[in-house]
């Protein structure tokens, strides 16, 4: 056997990783602030949300679990920046609340939904904690409106470098789930008995054949995402160009240019966006190519 390792950031050795029971345990524990006793049952669900029309989006969650029998947790990971992930984890969350009342029955029946988003990108750029806690709350008395809906946002940018003496054990999860060198995955499970289970799972799934290619698939499928977006930009700066041309302003072509640039690299991140939304990957990856597309698209978006 080599000494090949999977990223835990990676959602399928995530994924895999929280199969795992006590694992599933240790890391809910850490992110919901309880005890573990306090966690009687937790249930891997099916991940794939009802459609109730045709032409509803097929939400697909990374960990889907059942804990206590009372408390359904949708658990993501994003590794590509997302601009419009807060909206992404309400439609989810939002989804996963609905489904669960059947015609006749009353509105005693909902189930509190938590989000949990793992984000190996920054989205509060003006706030510097890694971690963040959102509930409904009152404006200004600030008290709860309703705790049926919860979100939970790790940012990965933004942990410390070093481990501190004093890590709390969403730390030290997230700087595992973060980590990509075996040194540090052995010595972060060294800190936390859960952790550790994780890492066993982690040696064992790394070593398996079968789950090693369909990790080293989804990883190429995460590589070939990115280098579209790269070109999708590289795309609207071209894009931009032109425009600065065909404006035609008094300042130059310099200044055209550079204030075409802007607006259709504004333009082209609003369509990236609502095509991710969308899950509309492969129009996305043809538009990077063909300029033609690109503007049908924007113009079937009313982009302008």
């Amino acid at each position: 056997m080599d000494n090949f390792l999977m990223k835990p950031k990676v959602d399928f050795a995530f994924n895999e990783i929280m199969a795992n029971e006590k694992a599933r345990i240790g890391f809910l524990s850490a992110v919901l602030k309880i005890r573990p006793e306090e966690i009687k049952e937790t249930r891997i669900l099916n991940t794939y949300l009802q459609k109730i029309h045709e032409d509803d989006k097929q939400g697909i969650l990374d960990v889907r679990i059942l804990m206590n029998n009372d408390t359904e947790i949708d658990t993501e990971i994003q590794l590509s920046e997302l601009k419009v992930w807060a909206d992404r984890a309400l439609f989810y969350l939002s989804k996963m609340y609905t489904e669960q009342i059947k015609q006749g029955q009353t509105y005693d029946v909902f189930k509190k939904c938590v989000n949990i988003s793992i984000l190996n990108f920054t989205l509060f750029p003006k706030e510097t904690e890694f971690y963040s806690c959102f509930h409904i709350r009152e404006d200004t008395r600030y008290f709860i409106y309703t705790d049926k809906m919860e979100f939970h946002v790790i940012e990965l940018p933004k942990l410390p470098e070093e481990i501190r003496e004093n890590s709390s054990d969403i730390e030290l999860w997230a700087k595992f789930i973060n980590a990509e060198r075996k040194e540090e995955l052995e010595m972060i499970a060294t800190k936390n008995s859960y952790i550790a289970s994780a890492y066993e799972q982690l040696q064992i799934i790394s070593q398996d054949k079968e789950k090693r290619l369909e990790y080293e698939a989804r990883e190429k499928a995460i590589l070939d995402y990115n280098q579209a977006m790269k070109e999708a930009k590289e795309t609207g700066w071209e894009a931009g160009r032109e425009i600065g041309r065909m404006e035609g302003r008094e300042e130059g072509e310099k200044i055209g240019e550079q204030r075409g640039k802007e607006k259709s690299r504004e333009q082209i991140n609003r369509l990236n966006a609502l095509l991710i939304q969308d899950e509309r990957y492969s129009d996305l990856q043809k538009s990077v190519k063909d300029i033609d597309f690109q503007y049908q698209l924007m113009k079937e978006y009313g982009i302008n």
